[in-house]
């Protein structure tokens, strides 16, 4: 599990992103100045560091400089709108900036790709047979490849990202139709699923990997009990 620091001010922001990361498998560490952000980050050493630019205590830019000395990738997280703090936090070494007010999916979008490009991010994830490296690109399934299409793959990774959780029909048909660049049906979807199942589980009439939600979507499991535990 990444570990994530969260450097803001705004108890009502930090309560509701804290809960929302947590939610999406991450671990979350909240402090509200600098003199704090510096000591967490010294202590836990995070995965990434979202640090606001305006804080009470002290300010964002310290905090970036302080994380990039220790090599923890940033997100700011801005003003909107406010150009200036954006080039300067760019300028200093910061992996990305968001602007207030975001999407809590925009947001943890942008902290996978850059633990992705950091290299933070744990690259091969294993659930059950299957081994998923997304450094790589590559999926094994007992110690076999398995080659799977472009939205096959793309299929995988998002309910790999969020495993455990139940993603709608309409999300992931949202997401298939921006890979492509054309036009996706809700048929198109189901024959995907259908092809994705043909390759990664030992019985795709019985599939234990990826589930279906009756009425909702699909999900991944999040972990597989073996008979040897």
């Amino acid at each position: 599990m990444e570990k994530l620091l969260l450097v803001e001010d705004d108890p009502t922001l930090i309560r509701m992103l804290t809960e929302f990361l947590r939610s999406e498998q991450f671990e979350v560490t909240s402090v509200t100045g600098q003199r704090a952000a510096a000591a967490a980050m010294e202590s836990s050493r995070p995965d990434l560091a979202l640090v606001d630019i305006s804080l009470a205590e002290g300010n964002g830019f310290g905090v970036c400089a302080q994380a990039k000395a220790l090599g923890i990738p940033v997100i700011f997280l801005t003003a909107s709108g406010d150009e200036y703090s954006v080039v300067t936090g760019l300028d200093m070494g910061a992996d990305d900036y968001i602007a207030k007010p975001f999407r809590s999916r925009e947001l943890v979008s942008r902290i996978r790709s850059v633990l992705r490009r950091t290299g933070k991010r744990q690259s091969a994830v294993k659930v059950g047979e299957l081994v998923i490296d997304t450094a790589k690109g590559t999926v094994t399934r007992g110690g076999q490849d398995v080659y799977l299409s472009a939205l096959e793959y793309k299929l995988l990774m998002m309910l790999l990202f969020n495993r455990g959780q139940i993603l709608t029909r309409e999300r992931l048909l949202e997401e298939i139709w921006d890979c492509t660049g054309d036009y996706v049906g809700d048929n198109t979807l189901t024959v995907y699923i259908k092809r994705l199942r043909e390759k990664i589980e030992p019985d795709p009439q019985n599939p234990i990997y990826v589930r279906t939600v009756r009425g909702i979507g699909y999900q991944l499991v999040e972990r597989i009990v073996t008979d040897e535990e």
